[in-house]
Parts: structure tokens; C-alpha cells; sequence
């Protein structure tokens, strides 16, 4: 199911030095930007914590970053404070842009839009579509807001359904591709190898310095990753982001990513790789009976619990 996104907001990076300021706070390389290609990056603290997960797209008017609407604020007040004499502007673009979310090529073809090329990003008279590198199958479509309506594309009633499923199958899809999300409960919880985006391409260990760079580095030559995103399916509960839990073989951690199910759920949670490891606290209560599901990509696996 497709259609608008508007849990998601925007920031727009624009102006000479664009490029540059952004290269030296996210974790992946920006130059791939001036290429065309969109970008999986983190914005970090300098001890390495995952503020926000961006996906960064080579917009005309500038870097436009996507990221959870209700972290937009206070990662433009953090970025901000490091603008000092570049010639930069941030803007939160939540109100005059839209996000869409399109699994498939259909309704872009029905919009009259193209596809993107091998480099991952096309625009169109303002609107950007980016085919989402972990999941190839699926497209961020931004734009201004009656540019995408006059499109349909920008239905705040929906395409085919409510806003609140268009939502939850995006948000199930992120789930199984693997791709990981940071929102308001989590933010600052987790260095980004947790949330594997050293293996869907979300990290450069070679561009050189960033905001939390030392610890990124230091954690990945180190072998130092002691947690890692799993992906599961969880009983009827009442779940939420950021819910720390224990599971029956001996992992604990806690929930990043939350679809329900019928009355089930899946879920993507950072768990300790050593059943009993004592990196995160246990949630109290019972051992919850969760399944491990498979995630495109190769994930070191747990030891079976003593």
C-alpha cells in the first residue's frame, strides 16, 4: 500500500558549503550526494550515539534529510549549533513538503514520474524520487505538497487506505528489509552498528572525521559490537518503541521498530549477542516467548543460552 507519510519530516540543507558542513556530522560519505546518489547516514553524538538515522537525497534546493517528524526540532537545533562560519542554511521543510512512500513502480508510472537510474535519484520539476537502497523495491517520493497532490500522489486521506496502515505496512516493510529507525525513545540509546547500518551501507570508514567518529571506528576494528538488530515477532502485548524486554533464551535489549500483525507483532529490536550479558538491563516481568525471524542480510547470531 502507498501514500502519504506524514509521521516524517524533512530538513533541507542548502548553500555553498552544503556538502562539506553535512560531511562532517553524518556517518556516511556526502560526496556520493554530488554524484546523485541518495544516502543512509547517522547523525551522531560525539560519544557515538545514534541521535537520528537520515536518508539524505541530492534535492535541487538542497540536501533534504527524512527523518521521524518528531525528532525534526531537536536535531536542527543540535546541527545548528556547529553551523559557526559556514555558508549553510537549515530549514525544516515538515510544512511545505510531503513525503510519500511507494512500494512498487505503479502509481509513479501513473504519476507520470520515471524511475532513477543506476545512481539511485531522479527529480522532477521539484520532485525528488529516491529508490531506497536497502529495499530496491520501494521509493521516497518528496515534493512540494500541491505538486505531489496534482500528481495524486498527496491524498491525506490516503492511498487505498487509511493514513494509519499506509504507516504500518511502510513501517512493516522497513521491519523486513532490516532497516533501522530511531525515534524520540531511542535517540542517544545506540551507536549505529547496533542498528547494523555498517551493514546496509549506512557508514563510511574512510571519509574521514565526523561527529562520533572515534568511537564508530574504535567499535568496528575493535570487534567491540556486543548488541546487534534482530528481527522478530512478538506475542499480543502492549509494545511500544523503545520497550526493553528479555527473552527466553537469556537476550535482552529493547524495541526500535513496531508493526502489528493481526493481534501479533513484528518488530526490530537491539538485543545483546551473549544470552545474560549485562550491556542492557532486563525488562522485570516474564521471559517473553519471541521468534527470531531472518533478515535479508547476515547477522552474527546469539550463542545458544547455557
Amino acid at each position: 500500500m502507498s501514500g502519504p507519510l506524514p509521521h516524517l519530516g524533512l530538513l533541507r540543507f542548502a548553500g555553498a558549503d552544503a556538502h562539506s558542513f553535512l560531511q562532517g556530522q553524518v556517518s556516511h560519505d556526502t560526496r556520493r550526494l554530488s554524484e546523485g546518489s541518495p544516502l543512509l547516514a547517522a547523525y551522531c553524538t560525539a560519544q557515538g550515539r545514534a541521535v537520528a538515522v537520515l536518508h539524505l537525497l541530492p534535492h535541487t534546493s538542497g540536501v533534504i534529510a527524512l527523518l521521524p517528524r518528531e525528532l525534526v526540532p531537536t536535531t536542527l537545533e543540535r546541527l545548528r549549533r556547529f553551523v559557526l562560519r559556514a555558508k549553510v542554511t537549515l530549514e525544516d521543510l515538515s510544512q511545505q513538503f510531503r513525503v510519500v512512500g511507494e512500494h512498487g513502480a505503479a502509481a509513479l508510472d501513473a504519476a507520470g514520474l520515471r524511475l532513477p537510474d543506476a545512481a539511485g535519484y531522479v527529480e522532477h520539476a521539484g520532485i525528488g524520487v529516491a529508490r531506497i537502497s536497502a529495499d530496491p523495491s520501494r521509493y521516497w517520493v518528496i515534493g512540494p505538497a500541491a505538486s505531489l497532490a496534482a500528481r495524486g500522489l498527496a491524498d491525506e486521506r490516503g492511498a487505498g487506505g487509511s493514513l494509519e496502515r499506509i504507516e504500518r505496512d511502510w513501517r512493516l516493510a522497513d521491519i523486513r528489509a532490516g532497516l533501522a529507525q530511531v525515534y524520540a525513545p531511542t535517540s542517544e540509546l545506540f551507536v549505529p552498528q547496533m542498528l547494523n547500518l555498517d551493514l546496509i551501507d549506512g557508514i563510511s570508514f574512510t571519509k574521514g572525521c565526523f561527529t562520533g567518529q572515534e568511537i564508530l571506528a574504535r567499535t568496528q576494528h575493535l570487534g567491540r559490537i556486543k548488541r546487534r538488530m534482530f528481527r522478530l515477532r512478538l506475542p499480543k502485548g502492549s509494545w511500544t518503541v523503545g520497550h526493553a524486554l528479555r527473552l527466553t533464551d537469556g537476550r535482552a535489549g529493547r524495541l526500535t521498530e513496531l508493526a502489528a500483525i493481526g493481534e501479533a507483532f513484528e518488530a526490530l529490536a537491539v538485543l545483546n549477542l551473549e544470552a545474560g550479558a549485562a550491556e542492557l538491563e532486563a525488562a522485570p516481568g516474564d521471559a517473553v516467548e519471541a521468534v527470531e525471524l531472518p533478515l535479508p542480510y547476515p547477522v552474527r547470531s546469539a550463542p545458544a543460552a547455557p
